[in-house]
């Protein structure tokens, strides 16, 4: 027979458990999915990636996030707030480029730079970014494959 202190010691126990778990899936349920935007590298090479938006204040360029081989990286985080999103990216490992029409301004180390306008005159490099139409969703992820080199369909 078991001593009545420890049976309600037990129960105790059992309802402190209970609480602490269905109190953790509360929070876990109201806590916001996470929205960003990401591009994961499906290639067999490091890549590096630059990318362009548009913000309050107008164009912005950044790069480069290195990707290895098979790597996902978030470049942009919380919920997108435009629709169209541009990107270039470089193969390190067997040359070649991922790129488009859009022109903005790049540089060989890393960068943040204002503006897409007269870039070489400002000292940067000249890169075509290729446009990725999100469709206006709050969050996006781009696959870079060997198929799309030139240009990407998401």
């Amino acid at each position: 027979m078991k001593a009545p202190f420890l049976t309600s010691a037990l129960r105790w126990q059992k309802s402190l458990a209970l609480a602490a778990f269905l109190f953790g899936g509360l929070f876990l349920a109201a806590t916001p999915a996470r929205a960003d935007l990401r591009l994961c590298n499906m290639t067999p090479s490091r890549v590096g990636i630059a990318i362009g938006y548009r913000d309050a204040q107008g164009w912005v360029t950044e790069g480069w996030w290195n990707l290895t081989a098979r790597g996902c990286e978030t470049l942009l985080k919380g919920q997108l707030g435009g629709r169209f999103y541009y990107i270039y990216a470089i193969d390190y490992d067997r040359g070649g480029e991922w790129s488009g029409r859009s022109f903005m301004c790049t540089r060989e180390r890393e960068f943040t730079i204002r503006g897409t306008e007269d870039c070489l005159a400002r000292g940067f490099d000249r890169s075509g970014f290729f446009e990725v139409d999100t469709g206006e969703q709050k969050s996006w992820t781009i696959q870079l494959t060997d198929t799309n080199r030139g240009g990407l369909q998401p």
